[in-house]
């Protein structure tokens, strides 16, 4: 400090950000250099092609259906996560009876709590797994059931009407707890005096949720679109370890088609860092058009 705070904070700030820039910011650098390449990731030779990886993306029907997946994926991921962990939230804080203390919420509330946060200490793999035994056709938790009461036990992984809807339930079961404790927090912070007079106006719990909830709690609500956003864009991991795409590449995702294309038995890094360039793109398209969809005043209260 004798020196002055600037060499201080410089000294501090230096490091990280350089082992930052060589570790984050250069490889995202080089990943655009290369997409402009034909390297096949082995070879001593990358020759400047121009945009003709970004042509042929164009043309790929199997980049399409990835994004056409992942797509779908953007719209009902955000939606079921949010809207579960929004009910699940809401029945725990003011789910139980109106007494003398006004509006409370179900009994063992922390249990339920525990519960729903479970998925979040357990690595992505190991969901993978526990779901993919669960849609086992033969000793699957599912058919089991399904064979109990007399009904059909389809191939759910192996069944391209199924493949995708099946990964889509687990990412929901894998992110819907940590958002209803997330969301559960944000509304114990809410005065209960403004719930109390809402229901003593004749407002059911919907309406509650959604005259009152969800307004404010929409910075909350949009925080948590912006990562689901994120989260939709990617499944890698679900996707690769439950059904590695297939089958047919019905549950095909653009995170996996990179993969796939830089170390497959193609390797054609050039193609696959064009593909990433894109995935940039769209993530910071998304989440930025998130961002301005879901902008409204703030609701201040006190």
């Amino acid at each position: 400090m004798r020196h002055g705070k600037y060499p201080l904070i410089l000294t501090f700030l230096l490091p990280p950000l350089a082992l930052y820039g060589i570790f984050v910011i250069s490889p995202y650098a080089q990943a655009f250099q290369i997409s402009t390449t034909d390297w096949l990731g082995y070879s001593p030779d990358a020759n400047f092609i121009g945009l003709e990886n970004f042509t042929a993306l164009w043309r790929d029907e199997y980049a399409w259906n990835a994004i056409k997946n992942n797509a779908i994926l953007l719209v009902l991921l955000p939606v079921l996560t949010i809207g579960l962990g929004l009910f699940f939230s809401t029945m725990l804080i003011m789910g139980g009876r109106r007494g003398r203390a006004g509006v409370v919420g179900v009994r063992g509330t922390s249990v339920y709590r525990l519960v729903y946060f479970f998925p979040q200490v357990l690595s992505v793999v190991i969901i993978a797994y526990i779901w993919r035994e669960m849609y086992h056709p033969n000793n699957g938790l599912l058919n089991g059931a399904l064979s109990a009461l007399g009904l059909p036990t389809p191939t759910w992984l192996g069944d391209p009407k199924f493949a995708f809807w099946c990964v889509l339930a687990a990412m929901v079961w894998s992110n819907v707890g940590f958002y209803v404790v997330l969301f559960g927090a944000a509304m114990q912070s809410i005065p209960r005096d403004i719930y109390e007079a809402v229901m003593l106006d004749g407002a059911s719990r919907w309406t509650t949720l959604f005259k009152v909830t969800i307004p404010l709690l929409w910075d909350t609500v949009q925080v948590a679109w912006i990562y689901l956003a994120i989260a939709a864009l990617d499944g890698f991991i679900l996707v690769q370890l439950m059904t590695d795409g297939g089958p047919n590449f019905s549950s095909d995702v653009i995170g996996l088609r990179m993969y796939n294309t830089a170390f497959g038995s193609e390797t054609k890094f050039g193609y696959a860092s064009a593909i990433g360039v894109v995935m940039f793109f769209l993530t910071l398209s998304v989440s930025v058009l998130a961002l301005r969809a879901a902008k409204r005043d703030r609701i201040e209260y006190s």
